[in-house]
């Protein structure tokens, strides 16, 4: 596979980021080449490192070490324990990041977990999660926050927002547009040329017929008839306890879920170590694990790589599709 180098952002340094970045360099080394943004002096030591000055070095030194392109912070890293000095850099590396794979120096970019509210309180973060930074730092409006795995992919619709809110956040306008970016998503980067998109409906039995709530017949099933007549094979509202089972999921390619829990448990209890984090609609390829960012763990040595491995291999899949 040969694809131009891929970013690692470091996220929360009192994460098991750093752990698993490390892992990760161990079990691909020259397989896929990546680097990651972070200080040095935050890293645990278990793999050798070298430090680099541009993206161009990852290729001649990944097999033999972790290629890191170093960026300070302010404080030493406390593992399960962030704290409030960190949280400006933790925001400037995913920035430089994107800046790299804005100007074509890296084919992607795959992000450690970060902790929202040390970066709310460190650095007045004002934004719900990593997806709708990237969105912003990306140029962009509306982006798609996908979770992929071998097993099923899926879509929220509505994503870090209260559950009381999910309702008169669920709008045709944004369920068509979610829609319309991941179908395009599925065709460019995952090369399905002719995408079977399964939504779910908001309420039990997706309403079932008004008895349930009127959602899904007010608000989802027009949507849908609309972008049905566009040309779009879509399936639904349907009922969301039924969505998952294998002989469901082997009818359509992506699941299109109201809410943000109403997709991801499917996922992470289907695969929870093999989970994707891929956001649809930049204008630069991102991914990342899905999981956070673990600090009853950290410093202990019991993270798992599994989900970072997978998300450098998707981006590095992605990138030579693009």
């Amino acid at each position: 596979m040969t694809v131009g180098p891929i970013a690692l952002t470091c996220g929360e340094p009192a994460g098991i980021g750093l752990e698993i970045a490390e892992k990760a360099w161990d079990a691909l080394r020259a397989d896929i080449p990546f680097f990651l943004i972070a200080d040095p002096d935050h890293l645990p030591g278990t793999v050798p490192v070298q430090l680099i000055d541009d993206p161009t070095e990852v290729s001649a030194v990944s097999a033999s070490a972790l290629p890191v392109f170093p960026h300070p912070f302010a404080a030493p890293r406390t593992p399960g324990n962030a704290v409030a000095e960190n949280a400006e850099s933790v925001v400037d590396v995913i920035a430089h990041a994107v800046d790299l794979a804005m100007s074509d120096q890296v084919s992607a970019i795959c992000t450690l977990p970060i902790h929202k509210k040390a970066l709310k309180d460190g650095a007045d973060f004002p934004y719900p999660g990593h997806t709708e930074y990237l969105a912003d730092l990306g140029g962009v409006d509306n982006v798609v926050m996908m979770l992929a795995s071998d097993l099923l992919r899926v879509v929220p619709t509505t994503i870090h927002i209260p559950i009381a809110d999910v309702p008169n956040a669920l709008t045709p306008e944004l369920l068509q547009t979610t829609i319309r970016i991941t179908a395009q998503g599925l065709k460019t980067q995952f090369g399905i040329a002719a995408p079977r998109i399964a939504v779910a409906g908001l309420n039990p039995h997706a309403g079932e017929g008004g008895a349930m709530g009127h959602e899904d017949a007010t608000v989802i099933a027009p949507a849908l008839d609309q972008l049905r007549a566009e040309g779009f094979d879509i399936a639904g509202p349907l009922p969301a306890d039924t969505m998952f089972h294998p002989a469901a999921r082997a009818r359509y390619d992506v699941a299109i879920c109201a809410y943000h829990d109403q997709a991801l448990i499917p996922i992470k209890t289907l695969d929870f170590d093999g989970g994707v984090n891929v956001t649809l609609g930049l204008p630069f390829i991102r991914t990342s694990p899905d999981h956070g960012t673990a600090f009853d763990i950290a410093g202990t040595g019991q993270a798992n790589p599994s989900s970072t491995i997978a998300a450098l291999r998707l981006a590095a899949k992605l990138a030579q599709s693009a």
